[in-house]
């Protein structure tokens, strides 16, 4: 993991005179009267005379979001060069939102690349967002290149916010920094090739990540999955000569007061198995364990910033592969817990797996569950590349949503359809692992998952098929691949049941 060293620092005339950054990095607002600066600008336009809005109108900035534009200082401030980026249009009343300000940063660090230390002053607006974005923005994954290319920007010292005590913003530095850092330990597996990142090598990642944070780890193979009858986890994961795992990383905080289980999807790579899928695009299926780096990322999380909660992590792991030993449509699995399932289709793999790891976290008597995965491509057809689907109980599955929201990740909350259940009956089993039908896939996942949830538990099925995985260009904070989606909303959730309970 590499990640810039980060300071703050005072923005003022004396400070900006002495630093020894290479760029000053600014905002810009799209106003009705064209560009303007944001808070923070203040002692980079002074060195201009106040002319530094009219200078960036005459090189064609105009405020939109994640525009940059870079100008010479020509000696008016000891950095060489500003670096300019919008932050889009203000609300009413002036405002920049969070989201905004993350994603011009994360588009200043992008254009960084090769530079040592940088000056940020949209920390101005908001410390934490500056920092995340900054820091997920100047994210690269170049252990399998040869030429590695422009490094990431090297240090950044960041603004003091005008207004807070300085503990508090060291407080946020801190917090933002862990945050961003948790999101890349995600990225990191997501993006890492499948023939390096297989269920036996994830589960050996996961322990040396688990024991370094002084976290309680336990791995099944795949002798003792079958011993304790993990029917759904053995049943994707048989086909591979890789075979599957289940792992489970526990912390314990001081004085928690409420227990939360995290369960994420593990395929590390699919196939569809013997429900083949095309080879177009097949390649990104190295991202369909996303939701198992996600909540291994956010168990660390909570454990790095002390969080008085117990979480713990169910990481079933498994490569979904078509050979003589693979499970068929038309199988009936055995699921751990005694609930059996026909299968009708073998790419619908992501679920079985999530079955197994549900019912052994309910053992562990959570107050919440919430599971993610990339689970269903209708979530990609119903909401899009960058919004999740949250299904579960009804009122926690709202509150993850707007949490969601508020973090930039996104997310929307959606219904579980009684009339779909009928849907999932088998003519063998207790249920079908899909329906006979292409309508309302998403939702019938989401279904298929409530049948194995301890009854009333509190739960919630995040998808994210699409936002998990970024196939276009980089935008933003976001880098092609692995995006560490819903880290920080997991991370939110579990701050806010620190707070309300």
């Amino acid at each position: 993991m590499t990640v810039p060293k980060l300071a703050l620092s005072d923005n003022s005339e004396a400070a900006l005179s002495k630093t020894r950054a290479d760029v000053v990095v600014i905002g810009t607002v799209q106003g009705e009267d064209g560009v303007r600066l944001a808070a923070g600008a203040d002692v980079a336009d002074a060195a201009f005379e106040g002319k530094l809005a009219e200078v960036l109108t005459t090189l064609g900035a105009s405020g939109k979001l994640e525009e940059v534009v870079k100008l010479p200082t020509l000696g008016k401030l000891s950095a060489g060069v500003v670096l300019a980026v919008g932050l889009g249009k203000a609300d009413a009343e002036g405002a920049v939102s969070g989201e905004n300000v993350r994603r011009a940063a994360g588009a200043a660090a992008r254009a960084l690349a090769g530079t040592e230390r940088a000056f940020v002053t949209l920390s101005a607006l908001d410390l934490q967002a500056a920092v995340e974005g900054t820091v997920l923005g100047a994210y690269v994954f170049t252990e399998y290149r040869s030429e590695k290319g422009d490094a990431p920007v090297s240090k950044v010292d960041f603004a003091n916010p005008a207004e807070g005590a300085a503990k508090d913003h060291k407080a946020a530095l801190k917090t933002a920094t862990a945050v961003a850092e948790s999101v890349i330990v995600a990225r990191d597996l997501i993006n890492t090739p499948p023939n390096d990142l297989f269920p036996a090598s994830f589960a050996d990642r996961a322990v040396k990540l688990a024991e370094a944070a002084g976290l309680e780890v336990e791995v099944l193979d795949e002798k003792a999955l079958k011993r304790k009858g993990f029917g759904g986890i053995l049943g994707v994961g048989g086909g591979s000569s890789r075979q599957p795992r289940l792992v489970r990383v526990a912390y314990k905080g001081t004085k928690a007061t409420k227990k939360v289980a995290l369960v994420g999807k593990g395929i590390t790579f699919d196939t569809g198995g013997i429900s083949i899928k095309p080879a177009a695009g097949m390649d990104h299926m190295t991202s369909d364990m996303s939701g198992a780096a996600g909540v291994l990322a956010s168990v660390l999380l909570a454990a790095k910033l002390k969080l008085p909660l117990e979480v713990i992590a169910h990481i079933p792991l498994a490569e979904n592969m078509p050979s003589g030993t693979s499970y068929r449509p038309g199988d009936v699995l055995s699921m751990y817990g005694g609930k059996t399932v026909e299968v009708l289709n073998t790419d619908a793999e992501g679920r079985l797996v999530l079955a197994d790891a549900i019912v052994r976290a309910a053992e562990d008597n959570p107050d919440y569950l919430i599971e993610t995965s990339t689970l269903t491509g209708a979530q990609v057809v119903a909401l899009g590349n960058r919004t999740a689907g949250i299904m579960g109980t009804d009122e926690f599955r709202d509150r993850i949503a707007t949490l969601a929201q508020a973090t930039g990740e996104g997310g929307w909350a959606m219904p579980l359809p009684e009339e779909l259940r009928a849907d999932l009956d088998s003519r063998l089993a207790d249920l079908a692992n899909v329906t006979g039908h292409r309508w309302g896939g998403m939702l019938a996942a989401g279904i298929f998952l409530r049948e194995f949830v301890a009854e009333g538990l509190t739960w919630a099925h995040i998808d994210i098929a699409g936002p998990a995985f970024n196939t276009g260009g980089a935008w933003g904070y976001t880098g092609k691949g692995g995006t560490g989606v819903p880290v920080r909303t997991i991370h939110a959730v579990l701050e806010d049941i620190v707070a309300n309970g």
